[in-house]
């Protein structure tokens, strides 16, 4: 079965496409469960994510669309919410009250340095790499605690424009990962990588080998924020997931996590 759980519609305004045109295509390629999960409304960075008076008519037209398509595939409402450590308060109320299937917990920010936007990217020069991967990874390991989210977003992400963690990482990698297993948390496959200058799937083949070796399952999310994103690097990204040792992926119903083959 094939699984698509990270996607995002028109309404986070830096997408484009209809909500029925991504489904279409998704059909086209022959995916079975296909999620939305649009950039979350937070006050903070409003360019890029929805605003909250949008919530309610996102959940309404993906809710639509799954009886539409009911059909010819399983449509599922999903959401990803940045987390910025130290800032949970910022995370909505009705966000976490939505009737979502899933939420996506993503760490883009590093106290206010969108590290993942090529116009911050000179920032990384004025600052100790090091110290900006432990930041990241103890952002997500609060993010994990935090219990709020059942995937996590493109872990490894801070890697975006080729700064990949140094061998001394390792041990907070480590930690957090078991943050990541404690809280029965799912890590997501994400292709969006493949699209960037690194090049590569987030998380690394090495990052998935730890996680499969402690018992953290895994999904699949294109990411996409264009209809020819739908679907992609699927196959690269199922390729790197058997040769780390999975063989199932887990998609949510209600927030009911359920496993399947792929």
């Amino acid at each position: 079965m094939r699984i698509d759980l990270h996607n995002h519609t028109f309404l986070c305004n830096h997408a484009t496409g209809s909500i029925g045109a991504y489904i279409e295509k998704a059909i086209e390629l022959g995916i079975d469960i296909y999620g939305f999960s649009c950039h979350a409304p937070m006050d903070f960075d409003p360019k890029y994510r929805m605003g909250l008076a949008d919530l309610g008519k996102y959940c309404e037209m993906i809710t639509c669309a799954k009886e539409k398509y009911k059909d010819k595939i399983e449509i599922l409402l999903g959401l990803e919410v940045d987390f910025i450590n130290g800032k949970r308060d910022l995370i909505e109320a009705s966000v976490l009250e939505c009737p979502s299937d899933y939420l996506i917990g993503s760490v883009h920010f590093l106290d206010d340095w969108g590290f993942d936007n090529p116009e911050f990217m000179g920032e990384y020069a004025k600052r100790d790499l090091e110290a900006c991967w432990i930041n990241y990874l103890n952002a997500i390991e609060e993010m994990a605690k935090s219990k709020l989210f059942q995937i996590v977003g493109h872990l490894d992400l801070l890697k975006v424009f080729g700064h990949k963690p140094t061998k001394t990482i390792s041990p907070h990698l480590q930690k957090t990962l078991q943050a990541i297993k404690d809280a029965q948390m799912v890590l997501e496959i994400n292709a969006a990588g493949l699209r960037k200058p690194i090049k590569e799937q987030y998380p690394s083949l090495e990052i998935l080998k730890y996680a499969k070796k402690i018992g953290i399952p895994i999904t699949f999310g294109s990411d996409a924020h264009d209809v020819s994103h739908v679907g992609f690097g699927y196959e690269d990204c199922a390729k790197i997931a058997k040769i780390a040792g999975y063989n199932e992926a887990i998609f949510f119903r209600n927030k009911i996590p359920h496993r399947t083959s792929f």
